[in-house]
C-alpha cells in the first residue's frame, strides 16, 4: 500500500531553475509588472511546490465561475475556493494575452512570471455571498476581496523565488518532502491538522484521539497571512514546540508550516485545507467545530455538513469529525458532548478574549484548558506589548 494520490493525480511542480530561471529572470526585466498582494504571494508559492494539485496557475475564466457556483472545477474536480490574481486598470491597460507577466511583491521583489491566458472581469459582491456567505466587508476574507484589482489574470505560472521561503525554514516542508518523509517512516495512514491558534487542551484531546488510528500526526499550522488579532505564527511554532517535546510521541508526529493565507471561509476552506493536506501525503483530516470561521458566519458544524455533499471517493482524504471538546471536572477528564453526561456548569471553558487577557497580565489559565509550558511562552510574547506601554 502506498501514500494517497495527490488530488487529480499528479503532484504539480511549477519552480523554476537552472537555465530556464536564469532565462526568465533575465527576460522578466523588460516585462509589464503585476503587483501581488499577501494571499497572491502565498498562493505562489503554494501552485509552485504541488500543494494546490492540480493547478499549475491562476484560474481561467470557465474554472473560476464553476468553481464559485459549483464547487468545481470545469472538469468536475472538486475544488472550493477560487484561486485568483488580480489587477487594476491600471495594470490591465500593459497586457496582452499571450505574452508573460512579471509578478513582483508589493516591496518589488520578483517571483514569478505569469504566462496570460485570460483576462476577464468579475463580480465581487457574487463571489463574496457564494464563497463566504456574506457580502459584508467586517468579514475579513470578504475585506482583502473587495480590495482587489477590478480584472481577474488567468493562466499557469513559473515561479522564480518564493516570496518568505526562508521563513521557518526548518520547518518549511514541500509536498513532495513531507511525502518522501512520511514514506521513510513506513507511514500510510496520516492525519493532518490544521491550525492557525496555539494548541491547547481540547485540541491535544482531539488529535491524540485521531493519532490512535493512524500511524503519524501531521500537525500543520498556517503561517501565511492571517488576522492582526491571531497570535503571530513565531510565537505558535514556539508555543507548539514546546507542546510536542512534552506531551505527544515524536516518532509519531511532523511538525510543518502550511505558508497559505487565512482566507476564512469556513465550510468552503475546509474542503481547500483537506485537499490541500492530500496533496502533502496525508490520509485524514480532522475537521473540529467551526473550521476556518470567523464571527457568527457559520454554523458551529457547517464545515463538516458540507462534506456530505461529495463522495468519498471525489474528495480522496477522509475527514474525521470532532464535537466540541473540553474538561469535565465531574468526568474528571477531556470530552465532548457525545461522551460527557454533564451540564455546561461541569465544564471548564474560556472565551478566546479571557484567555488572551489572562495571558497578557501575566496570568497562567487553568491546567484543564491549556498546558503550562504552551502559557509560558505566550505569556513572554503576549505581556511584552504591556511592558513596553509601562515603561
Amino acid at each position: 500500500m502506498s501514500l494517497i494520490q495527490p488530488h487529480g493525480g499528479v503532484l504539480v511542480n511549477r519552480e523554476a531553475d537552472g537555465a530556464e530561471r536564469e532565462s526568465l529572470l533575465r527576460a522578466a526585466e523588460a516585462l509589464p509588472t503585476v503587483t501581488i498582494n499577501a494571499r497572491a504571494e502565498a498562493d505562489l508559492e503554494l501552485i509552485a511546490t504541488g500543494a494546490l494539485s492540480p493547478l499549475e496557475g491562476f484560474l481561467r475564466e470557465a474554472d473560476y465561475l464553476s468553481v464559485r457556483d459549483n464547487l468545481r472545477l470545469a472538469n468536475g474536480l472538486v475544488w472550493s475556493i477560487p484561486v485568483t490574481l488580480s489587477a487594476t486598470a491600471e495594470e490591465r491597460a500593459k497586457l496582452t494575452v499571450g505574452n508573460d507577466v512579471a509578478l513582483r511583491t508589493r516591496d518589488g521583489r520578483l517571483v514569478a512570471v505569469l504566462h496570460l491566458a485570460e483576462i476577464y472581469t468579475y463580480d465581487k459582491q457574487r463571489e463574496a455571498e457564494a464563497v463566504y456567505g456574506t457580502a459584508e466587508e467586517k468579514h475579513p476574507g470578504v475585506q482583502v476581496l473587495y480590495t482587489q484589482g477590478e480584472y481577474l489574470l488567468g493562466g499557469k505560472v513559473t515561479v522564480l523565488d518564493h516570496p518568505s521561503g526562508q521563513e521557518f525554514k526548518q520547518y518549511r516542508h514541500t509536498p513532495a518532502q513531507t511525502r518522501a518523509l512520511f514514506a521513510e517512516k513506513g507511514w500510510q495512514r496520516i492525519v493532518a491538522f490544521q491550525t492557525r491558534n496555539p494548541v491547547h487542551r481540547a485540541h491535544e484531546y482531539i488529535q491524540k484521539c485521531a493519532l490512535e488510528t493512524v500511524d503519524g500526526l501531521l500537525l500543520h499550522p498556517i503561517v501565511g497571512e492571517t488576522k492582526s488579532d491571531d497570535i503571530p505564527a513565531n510565537v505558535r511554532l514556539r508555543a507548539y514546540e514546546a507542546i510536542l517535546e512534552n506531551y505527544y510521541p515524536l516518532d509519531r508526529t511532523v511538525l510543518a508550516v502550511l505558508p497559505a493565507a487565512m482566507r476564512y471561509a469556513g465550510p468552503r476552506e475546509a474542503i481547500f485545507h483537506a485537499t490541500i493536506r492530500k496533496n502533502y501525503g496525508c490520509s485524514h483530516f480532522i475537521v473540529g467545530r467551526d473550521h476556518a470561521g470567523v464571527g457568527n458566519y457559520y454554523g458551529t458544524y457547517d464545515a463538516q455538513k458540507i462534506f456530505l455533499n461529495f463522495t468519498p471517493e471525489e474528495i480522496g482524504i477522509t475527514p474525521m469529525f470532532f464535537d466540541n471538546t473540553f474538561y469535565c471536572r465531574r468526568c474528571d477528564g477531556m470530552a465532548s458532548l457525545k461522551t460527557c453526561p454533564h451540564d455546561a456548569s461541569q465544564h471548564v471553558s474560556l472565551s478566546g478574549t479571557k484567555v488572551r487577557e489572562m495571558l497578557a497580565n501575566g496570568e497562567i489559565p487553568p491546567p484543564e484548558f491549556t498546558r503550562q509550558e504552551v502559557a509560558e511562552v505566550l505569556i513572554a510574547a503576549l505581556s511584552q506589548p504591556l511592558k513596553k506601554a509601562a515603561a
